[in-house]
């Protein structure tokens, strides 16, 4: 007998117009409904009731601008790899807090393998960089900080694959 319990609301699917939508949207999503609709072949109304599922779904979580990075006039990006001192959850939550409170880490991710973290930091310049590297080893023991510089964006893109939804 199983033990697996059945959640009280079935999973969410979607399907091939959903798709379309998500694709549409992640492309430029201040677009008209009416504009969605022409592209992937419904009325709006159907349109507007998928968009608003998808939301309630949590499959779209945000509508957002993308700024572009030179004219905001952050136009050095440094990826810092990062390892931990010790692996004690203490440590992972004041890292967090101290990542929160620097908005030039625009990402950042747990890894496997021999670095533990990586940001990605957006600054002016490398004077502005060394400030928050140095808020950051103020702040918090670290093990090792390598800092790679970005010499070039060869691809950049917010959008996420829809076809293994």
């Amino acid at each position: 007998m199983s033990r697996h319990t059945p959640s009280a609301e079935p999973a969410v699917t979607f399907d091939e117009t959903d798709r379309k939508i998500l694709d549409v949207l992640q492309r430029d999503s201040d677009l008209p409904i009416s504009v969605i609709a022409e592209q992937v072949g419904l009325s709006t109304t159907p349109i507007w009731r998928r968009i608003k599922r998808m939301e309630a779904a949590g499959l779209i979580r945000a509508r957002v601008v993308v700024v572009d990075q030179k004219l905001a006039n952050v136009p050095m990006t440094v990826f810092i790899g990062i390892t931990a001192p010790r692996h004690e959850m203490e440590w992972l939550e004041r890292f967090r807090a101290l990542i929160d409170e620097i908005p030039e880490v625009v990402e950042a991710y747990r890894l496997t393998g021999s670095t533990d973290y990586i940001m990605k930091v957006v600054v002016p310049d490398i004077a502005t960089y060394d400030t928050v590297y140095q808020r950051m080893i103020a702040s918090l023991d670290f093990s090792q900080i390598n800092s790679s510089i970005s010499m070039e964006e060869l691809k950049f893109t917010t959008a996420v694959p829809t076809k293994y939804l």
